[in-house]
């Protein structure tokens, strides 16, 4: 079975988002990773996932003791379910201003284990000054980060934790350092 994680773009959401966040005009739009100075490596096609629920976490950021980290993996597609892109809607300045955000030590915690890719559903795993850095961190460790992923609640159906592959499908750009793209579960 397959499920589409990509945030379906349309004029109106197109126009919202460019009013608050006019990086969006430059490969930012919608479901997207943050390739920074690097290519994407066609290994990253499709990799095992695992989809972890953090939606009960709220005014805090998102640390390593509030997922079951044993379950990340070399070579894997983490990603985190906060609900916020459901809650905010994508586009407003709430939604690129306050959204949740990974702990430093968690994102630390998956560059070491390994992983190839961490997604969101939110426009990007740290905010503000610090949103720019880390994914270039992240790109410097051979880590994407996949921004405004949206229906993992889909796929999490009301557990914690679900395992499965995530294909991801860049736009063939150059020079970027942001690539839309197609996010595909499949269980």
């Amino acid at each position: 079975m397959y499920y589409d994680l990509t945030l379906k773009i349309t004029p109106k959401l197109m126009k919202d988002a460019n009013q608050n966040e006019k990086i969006t005009l430059s490969g930012h739009m919608g479901t997207h990773f943050d390739v920074m100075d690097k290519e994407f490596p066609l290994d990253y096609l499709h990799l095992p996932a695992v989809i972890f629920d953090i939606s009960s976490i709220q005014d805090r950021d998102i640390e390593i003791d509030d997922i079951e980290l044993d379950l990340v993996q070399e070579n894997m597609f983490i990603a985190f379910y906060s609900g916020f892109i459901n809650e905010t809607g994508y586009g407003t300045a709430r939604y690129f201003k306050k959204h949740p955000q990974l702990s430093k030590t968690l994102i630390e915690a998956c560059i070491q284990k390994g992983v190839s890719m961490i997604g969101i559903d939110c426009a990007g795993i740290r905010r503000g000054k610090e949103h720019t850095p880390i994914d270039q961190y992240c790109a410097d460790h051979n880590v994407f980060v996949v921004e405004n992923l949206c229906h993992m609640e889909t796929l999490l159906n009301h557990q914690k934790v679900v395992q499965c592959v995530i294909n991801t499908y860049p736009i063939h750009y150059s020079q970027m350092t942001g690539l839309p793209c197609r996010v595909v579960a499949e269980i």
